[in-house]
Formats: structure tokens, sequence, C-alpha cells
């Protein structure tokens, strides 16, 4: 069983930046991919990047590729993205995932967090 909290989220201007942090919990962190989604208000859940259990390897959506940047410190069993030149499309809450695989679609991820809500404001 993994347990994820996510935290960072907030209210930003449009063109500024957070970092968002989910803590795990769990022995098959350090085996897992994670990957980080986001879903606005009336919108399917969406990619926006994944990270190999070694983080040697990442994906990120085309929407978000050159402002954001995913990493992890298995050491502090946490996963990171970092959001700059954020834009109001950007509104939504975002979660972190477990998988056992590096992908980037949401039905291969076992393990979910809350979530965190991020509003970009233009």
């Amino acid at each position: 069983q993994v347990q994820l909290v996510e935290s960072g989220g907030g209210l930003v201007q449009a063109g500024g930046s957070l970092r968002l942090s989910c803590a795990a919990s769990g022995r098959t962190f350090r085996a897992g991919a994670m990957g980080w989604f986001r879903q606005a208000p009336g919108k399917e859940r969406e990619f926006v990047a994944a990270i190999s259990w070694s983080g040697g390897i990442t994906y990120a959506a085309d929407s978000v590729k050159g402002r954001f940047t995913i990493s992890r410190d298995n050491a502090k069993n946490t996963v990171y993205l970092e959001m700059n030149s954020l834009k109001p499309e950007d509104t939504a809450v975002y979660y972190c995932a477990v998988s056992d695989v590096l992908r980037t679609t949401a039905q291969t991820y076992a393990y979910w967090g809350q979530g965190t809500q991020v509003t970009v404001s233009s």
C-alpha cells in the first residue's frame, strides 16, 4: 500500500511559479514510476508529467514542456513538480500517482493522492 499527500498548491498570477510536492509512504515508492495529472472543472483528468523510479527518464505533456519539470528524491520519498511561466489554463487540481511502469495514461497508476488546487489568475 502507498499513501500520497500533495502540497504546494495555491493562487498565483500568470507568469508566476509554484512547486508542488508529493510525499509518499509505503514500500513500493522506490520501485514505482511517479506521475502528475491534473483535472480542471468540467474536463477529463489529463497527464502532466511522469518520472521513472530512478529519475533517469521523464515525460511531459506538450502543453507543459519547457515550463514544468518533474523530479524525485527517493531518500525523502518525495516527487516534485516545478511549474514556471504559469498560465490561466494551468488552473486545475493536481494529483500525484504511483505506477509499476512508466506510462502517461492514468489507468496504469494504482495509487493516487487527494490532490492540491492550483489557480492561476490572469
